[in-house]
């Protein structure tokens, strides 16, 4: 068999298995809030969001076709079909290091890393499409910031316009709405994550001279969608614990205003066409509700882990990325 096509084929098997990964490590951070506040039980929740997950994943295609063509250009890329099983080797193994520590790390972060630091390592610097590069790390950069403020002010309108009703009430009426907006969190996950696998695939085609577009074929688009829904329903239990907990002690209406404000940024990336780090939103949330709350209930230790983790993961995965790619050519 053909050199070129064994490689398309590990390629698509490696991008699966990646968005496989990404459904239960990066799912808990969508049902997080509602586990903790005990809206939805942890089995309910996983196969709630699995569904939406892969309602989300099947319906658009915007952010896809911008991991085709923003980072590298697949059309002039050499070696292209090696360059993305390197990447998505490097992403893999980070993305399994951060799950297996309990560490809520960005998979987009992991991937787009991965992707750019295994073609520079094959094409050097200028391999890079520096315009479509920068404008996704500032998605990626200015997304949590965003969420800070937004769950910041969601949560403060929330305490002047609940703050004469009755607490146990409030909570309970939270506790049923959380359930919604879980389901709208997990969607929208959906809309954004799946797709950094389905433009995977598509370089992959395009790199291999089986595709003449970045049109996202059909049977990629329910695949990748497939492996999301089917990775949701194993669920990520230890990152559930450390966002769902260990950032600040979460009650319904903390979980409903963190779910609204993170949903609503995941979804306007959806719909610009731009790849955001799901986990740095749905964490950043939480800290701004929590400061809104009381800002010496936010567990900042933990936060600055977090953090820590969301600024060494792209450097570290593109490094990583581009061994993998030597060690690889070195055989193919």
């Amino acid at each position: 068999m053909d050199t070129i096509v064994i490689l398309t084929i590990l390629v698509v098997i490696f991008a699966l298995a990646f968005d496989f990964i990404n459904g239960f490590h990066d799912t808990a951070n969508a049902i997080a809030t509602s586990v903790s506040t005990r809206a939805l039980k942890p089995k309910t929740a996983v196969l709630m969001a699995a569904i939406m997950n892969f309602v989300g994943a099947i319906t658009f295609v915007g952010v896809a076709k911008a991991i085709t063509k923003d980072i590298v250009d697949p059309f002039t890329l050499g070696n292209g079909t090696l360059v993305i099983l390197a990447a998505l080797i490097s992403a893999i193994a980070w993305n399994l290091i951060t799950w297996y520590f309990g560490i809520p790390s960005s998979s987009s972060h992991a991937i787009i890393g991965s992707i750019a630091g295994a073609a520079v390592a094959a094409g050097g610097w200028a391999i890079l499409n520096y315009e479509g590069f920068i404008k996704i790390l500032q998605a990626l950069i200015l997304s949590p910031f965003i969420a800070i403020t937004v769950g910041f002010l969601v949560m403060s309108l929330f305490k002047i316009l609940f703050k004469n009703f009755n607490l146990y009430k409030t909570n309970k009426g939270f506790r049923s709405v959380q359930i919604g907006t879980a389901a709208l969190q997990a969607f929208t996950h959906g809309t954004n994550d799946a797709q950094k696998a389905m433009g995977i695939i598509t370089m992959a085609l395009i790199a291999a001279g089986w595709q003449t577009t970045d049109e996202v074929q059909g049977w990629v688009r329910f695949a990748c969608a497939l492996a999301m829904g089917l990775g949701t329903s194993i669920g990520g239990y230890k990152i559930i614990k450390t966002v769902g907990g260990k950032i600040m002690k979460i009650r319904p209406v903390n979980g409903v205003a963190a779910d609204l404000s993170s949903a609503s940024i995941i979804f306007g990336a959806t719909l610009i066409h731009l790849p955001v780090s799901t986990t740095h939103v749905i964490s950043s949330a939480i800290m701004g509700v929590g400061a809104a709350q009381r800002v010496k209930g936010v567990k900042w230790g933990v936060a600055r882990k977090i953090v820590l983790t969301w600024i060494i993961t792209l450097p570290i995965s593109a490094l990583f990325a581009g061994v993998v790619y030597f060690i690889l050519d070195m055989f193919f």
